[in-house]
């Protein structure tokens, strides 16, 4: 981080209120009305989700999009688990010709919905940008007809291209981008943020569209405080002596969270916890992030602190 934007750090605590986002991570169907009490309890501001609520589980994203906190929602490649592969069709549990469940869950979040699309949130100072919906990771552009038959979608390029539309419809000089998995360039050891972590080991897996839409943003003079995704599990496969590095931080200060603890949800001595990754923002900058394990009353069972940031040093 350079030393005007540390700088920067001290003064925006004098002069702005701080806001608290919950991130959610892969939930794969551990929601219900406990989690929204938790979140008021925790006095979240806004809650981002990065998908994969379940197998095409309409009732979770449903009561997600009736919550009464302010939600934006990438959704992943369980979101379209029976509709975005041949294999997952030829397994769909109910009848295609009559029902569209992938049209059901973006219906039920509308603006909600940020997949190529942008919600602003001008009283916090940001708005927030949508990546590709339903990605399935990694450097190959996959499930080509779904992709051109939902959203006119053909190619990586056209993908990157929808996500830098959807930054520039922004009113907001700072941006957060959420989608389900994260960008390319985050590293490519098996436990990096978007690392493969199955055979074989190792390598990139991040989405190339995302990567090359965030840089665009930023060349256009956009400032993007925060990236943050899932699909990559921070339980590793090939190891259990460790688990994924969760905060990547950029050369110019963006923060990458990788927010998908999965599962989601504990039980400890009769109570359920339930995980939370909490982003402290001052004037659109991020200026802390905890994982936390909260019951629904918002009692924190246990907390990590991720990510701090830096304080310029003193100069005499």
């Amino acid at each position: 981080m350079t030393h005007s934007s540390v700088a920067r750090s001290q003064s925006i605590a004098l002069s702005s209120k701080p806001v608290q986002i919950a991130v959610v991570g892969d939930v794969h169907g551990q929601w219900d009305d406990r989690d929204e009490s938790a979140l008021i309890s925790l006095g979240v501001d806004l809650a981002l989700f990065v998908g994969d609520f379940g197998n095409e589980a309409v009732e979770i994203v449903e009561q997600v999009a009736e919550m009464s906190i302010p939600v934006a929602v990438a959704l992943g490649n369980h979101d379209a688990w029976y509709s975005a592969t041949v294999w997952g069709r030829q397994k769909c549990p109910y009848d295609r010709r009559y029902e569209d469940r992938v049209q059901q869950q973006m219906e039920a979040l509308g603006i909600a919905h940020i997949g190529y699309s942008q919600r602003d949130f001008p009283q916090m100072q940001f708005g927030v940008v949508g990546g590709r919906p339903f990605s399935w990771g990694g450097p190959d552009w996959k499930h080509g007809d779904f992709y051109s038959d939902r959203f006119d979608v053909h190619s990586m390029q056209d993908s990157c291209d929808r996500i830098v539309q959807a930054a520039q419809q922004s009113r907001c000089e700072t941006l957060i981008f959420v989608s389900h998995n994260g960008p390319m360039g985050l590293g490519d050891r098996p436990e990096d943020p978007c690392g493969r972590d199955w055979m074989p080991i190792g390598g990139d897996y991040g989405d190339p569209d995302l990567q090359k839409a965030i840089t665009t943003v930023k060349a256009a003079g956009k400032r993007v405080a925060l990236v943050t995704f899932g699909h990559m599990h921070h339980a590793l496969r090939h190891t259990r002596q460790q688990i994924r590095k969760r905060v990547h931080v950029g050369d110019d200060g963006t923060v990458y969270l990788n927010a998908a603890c999965v599962p989601r949800v504990l039980e400890k001595d009769g109570i359920s916890y339930r995980n939370f990754s909490l982003v402290s923002l001052i004037a659109g900058q991020v200026t802390q992030i905890q994982s936390v394990w909260a019951s629904c009353e918002g009692a924190i069972a246990a907390e990590e602190l991720l990510y701090t940031l830096p304080l310029c040093p003193s100069y005499t």
